[in-house]
């Protein structure tokens, strides 16, 4: 992708990349108005019958986002809940802190093993860094399906085509039903699936992408155009090149042809646990390898920092859905799981 701000349009405002700065070497650093963000999270902010000692400590931090914060603190909240959300949160704003830039705090998260941050946490760090690499991109397809990477997706078949909307979003519509169908029960018989009020992006409309781009409304048509799957790999490139300063091609694949296929990284958990049983042999049956919605093969351009043992041979990418259409991507897989014999200095 090519970096031009001074022409580039607008997108994701809501990752809050207007709140960061440039670093060398390309990354964003943190400021402290992005900290304030953080504290102004629902989680942080201290409701009414938070005790004196939780309220003290939120004033000061919005007053000086950097002070130092210890244990003691802390453990003077008296709420438990309060008290582990703000351990967590100071640990998290200085582990930010003390990196060169966001990319090299995620990259140090997800390599010294993600399990004690939130998914939400990660999401959001996916979310900013792929604003950064993305930045000055002018392909809707490839910015929506980024969106992938950050935001969990619901699929759905439509005239046997398999469609991707934003998770949270077809959430918000069914609750909705659920409540109209409380209230008038024959009106919401004849009301339309969530998925049918939004527009599926096409070339057509893609433009739209633009107005809606924090929306996150527009469908992928994953099963129907080709576009969608090509992008979805370009994503994937910039992902791996911005964060490990490796330059891979990845295309999509329909099926692994290779017999002596030497590696696979699977891109969410479903996938993972799919590609370990082809990996031993196992049979996966029909059922299991239907959800299999995205394979890609990915060639590194050169082999300087490539394991040896590859000899030559492509990575496998794969990716699947729950068993209750679900995508729940997991980019930090790529971060970890690729075969490469050395770190990228962060």
């Amino acid at each position: 992708m090519t970096l031009d701000t001074a022409t580039s349009r607008e997108f994701w405002v809501s990752s809050g990349h207007h709140m960061t700065r440039r670093v060398a070497g390309g990354g964003l650093g943190v400021t402290d108005e992005l900290i304030l963000a953080y504290l102004a999270r629902p989680e942080l902010v201290p409701p009414e019958e938070a005790c004196a000692a939780e309220r003290a400590l939120h004033a000061s931090l919005m007053a000086e986002p950097r002070r130092p914060v210890g244990a003691a603190l802390i453990q003077a909240i008296q709420d438990e809940d309060a008290r582990e959300n703000w351990s967590f949160m100071i640990g998290f704003r200085d582990r930010l802190i003390a990196a060169p830039s966001i990319e090299a705090a995620y990259l140090a998260i997800v390599r010294g093993g993600a399990g004690a941050v939130p998914p939400l946490f990660l999401n959001q760090l996916s979310h900013l860094i792929l604003r950064n690499a993305l930045d000055g991109c002018e392909d809707p397809f490839v910015l929506r399906a980024a969106e992938c990477l950050f935001r969990t997706q619901k699929a759905s078949l439509k005239d046997g085509t398999l469609l991707l909307a934003d998770a949270e979003l077809i959430e918000g519509f069914e609750a909705e039903r659920r409540t109209l169908m409380q209230s008038s029960p024959l009106t919401a018989m004849f009301g339309a699936d969530a998925m049918a009020g939004l527009d599926v992006m096409t070339e057509a409309n893609s433009g739209d992408y633009w107005s809606c781009s924090d929306a996150f409304s527009m469908v992928m048509n994953l099963g129907g155009d080709p576009r969608v799957r090509d992008a979805l790999a370009r994503v994937i490139e910039c992902w791996v090149g911005h964060l490990l300063g490796v330059a891979v091609r990845v295309e999509p694949a329909e099926r692994i042809e290779d017999a002596d296929w030497r590696w696979f990284v699977g891109l969410d958990a479903e996938a993972t646990g799919i590609g370990n049983r082809m990996w031993r042999g196992e049979p996966v049956d029909p059922a299991t390898q239907s959800r299999i919605c995205g394979l890609f093969r990915l060639d590194f351009a050169t082999s300087d920092r490539v394991d040896p043992r590859l000899a030559g041979k492509p990575v496998y990418l794969i990716m699947a859905l729950t068993e209750d259409m679900v995508l729940r991507l997991k980019p930090q897989n790529l971060v970890v799981g690729l075969p490469l014999t050395e770190a990228r200095p962060t």
